[in-house]
C-alpha cells in the first residue's frame, strides 16, 4: 500500500470519528411515528424525536385523525397518550 493511500485512510477514519462525535455517523434513521399528546388546554401532535409539536387541538379525537393521516403518508405509527401521559393504544400504518 502506498504511503498517499494510508493517508487518505487516515483522514476518512478522522472524518468519520469527528462526525460520529458529533453525531452525525449515526445510521439510526428517523422515524416517522406521531404521538397525540396532552397539550396546554388540549392535545397535540408531535413527530417522534421531535421538540416542537406538528398540530395544536382542542379534542383528542381530532388529533388522533390528523396523526393517523399523516401516519398512513409516511407508513409509520400512531401512539396515543392518556392526559397523565402514559401510552394508551399503538397503531401501525406500515406497509408490511
Amino acid at each position: 500500500m502506498s504511503k498517499q493511500n494510508t493517508i487518505v485512510e487516515a483522514i476518512q477514519q478522522l472524518i468519520e470519528a469527528i462526525l460520529k462525535a458529533l453525531g452525525h455517523g449515526s445510521t439510526k434513521k428517523r422515524t416517522w411515528h406521531q404521538h397525540v399528546v396532552p397539550y396546554q388546554e388540549g392535545w397535540a401532535v408531535r413527530r417522534e424525536g421531535n421538540k416542537r409539536i406538528t398540530s395544536k387541538h382542542r379534542k383528542q379525537s381530532t388529533a388522533i385523525r390528523k396523526a393517523k393521516t399523516l401516519a398512513k403518508r409516511y407508513n409509520a405509527d400512531v401512539i396515543i397518550h392518556r392526559a397523565s401521559g402514559g401510552i394508551r393504544e399503538r397503531m401501525s400504518y406500515k406497509d408490511d
